[in-house]
């Protein structure tokens, strides 16, 4: 468990994915070169209603674990 609750954080190569445990939602971030932050790849498509959170709320949660794990990676500062 994470301090982002249920999120599960992953690095892949330059990808950062977010993922809820025992939800259909999950996001990827990565770092262009040319960009001073993080970039989402993909979102989840659709509302999981069996979720602990709406979508919206994961999003917003994954977004900050996401450049947490960015910042602990020196990514972004």
């Amino acid at each position: 468990m994470t301090p982002f609750g249920a999120l599960v954080i992953n690095v892949l190569g330059g990808n950062i994915r977010v993922t809820l445990a025992g939800s259909n939602y999950a996001v990827t971030y990565h770092k262009p070169r040319s960009s001073p932050q993080l970039l989402a790849k993909s979102l989840p498509v659709n509302e999981d209603r069996h979720a602990s959170m709406t979508q919206g709320e994961f999003l917003a949660l994954a977004w900050r674990a996401a450049n947490d794990k960015a910042r602990e990676l020196g990514w972004v500062v």
